[in-house]
């Protein structure tokens, strides 16, 4: 099996540290798939992230958006009292975080059926977006007319 070695594109590509250090941290991350979630694209700039969390409330989740990235923690409050014969919902405490490209930012979180919900959007800027640029009349005739004035 080949593997990739970025050390080669680290040399003659400039500004792109960000990409290969997530290409880095995919190939190392040993993280585990709680809770389990979907991403959603739900138009051509909106997408929604929902993870699955039973047995938490919205008080016991946080949600912290950074530059390119969005952080989900959540933890119960530790109770003795309850002895369980049987748990199959898991209530440990975890920690997920998406990295975002650039632009896109968190617009909203809701916490229904069990379901958290964030919603994502990406906004580039008017300076960034493509434009079209006019182009003039013969650019040689503008020349020698300026010539003759």
């Amino acid at each position: 099996m080949r593997t990739l070695d970025p050390t080669q594109l680290w040399r003659s590509n400039i500004g792109f540290d960000r990409v290969f250090d997530l290409l880095d941290q995919s190939t190392r991350s040993t993280e585990d798939n709680y809770p389990p979630y979907n991403i959603e694209r739900i138009g051509e700039d909106n997408y929604r992230i929902s993870l699955a969390l039973a047995g938490f409330s919205a008080d016991e989740v946080t949600i912290t958006a950074e530059q390119n990235t969005v952080a989900i923690e959540g933890a119960k409050p530790q109770k003795g009292a309850t002895e369980y014969l049987y748990q199959g919902i898991s209530a440990r405490p975890f920690r997920r975080v998406f990295n975002l490209a650039d632009y896109v930012q968190v617009k909203g979180a809701t916490f229904e059926d069990g379901l958290l919900k964030i919603e994502l959007v990406r906004e580039v800027p008017e300076a960034m977006k493509p434009r079209r640029i006019a182009i003039n009349g013969n650019a040689l005739h503008a020349i020698e007319g300026h010539k003759a004035a």
